[in-house]
């Protein structure tokens, strides 16, 4: 192009302007670059694919073996697979476009490296993890005594707060350790594993130091997380939940997600009355609904985003 227009003008003249002028020599070489660049990028950019949201994977927390968590009538492993299996349908119903994978939909027991093995093998665009929360058990003191010397002495027993209740939603990342609880319980399934040292590169669940590490493997797609778990939280919210919030911590299902992943703690099992709620038809429809439309939110924002 700058060839033709160069052409144009008196040879005398263009001599000048070349040898006066160092500018026009950078534009007579440049321009050509720049066009061929601009063009090549339109191009690029009216051909691609416009993201969307094709496969999101439903993980059922614990499962078979790996089940200890309870409250009085209920166990958390069972209350998981069927707000999944519910989750997983209501997708398919409502999002014709989706495709759900389900780690397990049986009571069975999956290693936590596999569920999320599962969503990164098939490149899954969100990853979603059910669990249900519970207060830990700890050993206080309810009296004293005395011994065979006439020495006051204490009485223990264990009890359990039964009055917590609420939601809260998790993305990988570095909790505080004062907040260690739901980390220490959800990741302890790795010693229900033969191989975890190997599995997880020597990571201990009892270990501060390994949670520290683990937190190192932050996902890369925190962002995007935070929104998904927001969404949620403010569903959980306008359906009259406890909000306890979204928060970061070292899980080991969510460190290594090559997608946003999320872990969502649907209540307190060792809340009785959020037990009942958890394992009723009308519970689980309202959690079902709440995850579903927090999701289409997301879907949207995401795949509007990117237009």
């Amino acid at each position: 192009m700058m060839n033709i227009i160069f052409a144009m003008i008196d040879n005398n003249i263009r001599s000048k302007l070349m040898k006066n002028i160092p500018l026009i020599r950078y534009i007579y070489v440049l321009l050509p670059v720049l066009l061929l660049i601009t063009l090549t990028s339109f191009s690029t950019t009216s051909t691609e694919v416009p993201y969307r949201i094709k496969t999101i994977v439903i993980d059922a927390g614990h499962g078979g073996h790996d089940g200890a968590t309870r409250g009085l009538f209920s166990k958390e492993k069972d209350i998981a697979l069927q707000v999944a299996l519910k989750l997983g349908k209501a997708i398919e119903a409502n999002l014709k476009d989706v495709k759900v994978v389900l780690t397990r939909s049986t009571d069975v027991f999956v290693p936590l490296y596999e569920r999320i093995g599962i969503a990164n093998n098939i490149k899954a665009d969100l990853f979603i993890s059910i669990h249900c929360n519970s207060m830990p058990i700890k050993r206080v003191i309810v009296g004293y005594g005395k011994d065979s010397r006439g020495r006051k002495i204490p009485r223990y027993a264990n009890r359990q707060s039964t009055s917590t209740r609420g939601t809260e939603t998790f993305v990988s990342g570095f909790g505080r350790l004062d907040e260690q609880d739901v980390v220490i319980r959800e990741n302890e399934s790795i010693l229900l594993e033969k191989d975890y040292k190997n599995n997880y590169e020597g990571y201990d669940p009892k270990d501060p130091e390994s949670i520290i590490m683990l937190s190192l493997m932050k996902n890369a797609f925190r962002e995007q997380s935070i929104k998904l778990a927001s969404y949620m939280q403010d569903e959980y919210v306008l359906a009259g939940r406890t909000d306890r919030g979204v928060k970061e911590q070292s899980l080991a299902v969510l460190a290594k997600a090559g997608m946003p992943a999320v872990l969502t703690e649907i209540g307190f099992v060792s809340n009785p009355e959020e037990e009942e709620y958890m394992n009723s038809e009308a519970g689980q429809n309202e959690i079902v609904i709440n995850l579903l439309k927090a999701i289409q939110t997301y879907k949207k924002q995401a795949e509007l985003s990117d237009k």
